[in-house]
């Protein structure tokens, strides 16, 4: 029988089969769950992005609209000013 595999090796060969098998399934399992963790990650990022990027557009929308407001009072003050100097001048 030296020729021929006897049932004992065929099993062991199958068990050894079956682990490097439940390894590979482990491992892929594994992946997923890092993979799934990064999308998720991802997917924060892109939402914290979104929020920062609306804030942004609000605080320059803000800026422009103080910008705009600090030229009505100087324009107001100047005015106010010149009148006050026609009136001392009388």
């Amino acid at each position: 029988m030296t020729g021929e595999i006897t049932l004992k090796e065929v099993i062991g060969r199958l068990g050894k089969a079956i682990d490097s098998l439940e390894n590979a399934v482990g491992a892929r399992i594994e992946h997923e769950q890092d993979y799934t963790e990064a999308e998720a990650e991802v997917q924060r990022m892109n939402a914290d992005r979104a929020k920062l990027a609306q804030e942004l557009d609000n605080s320059e929308a803000r800026a422009e609209r103080l910008e705009e407001a600090n030229k009505e009072v100087s324009r107001r003050l100047v005015t106010a000013m010149e009148t006050i100097r026609a009136v001392l001048d009388r």
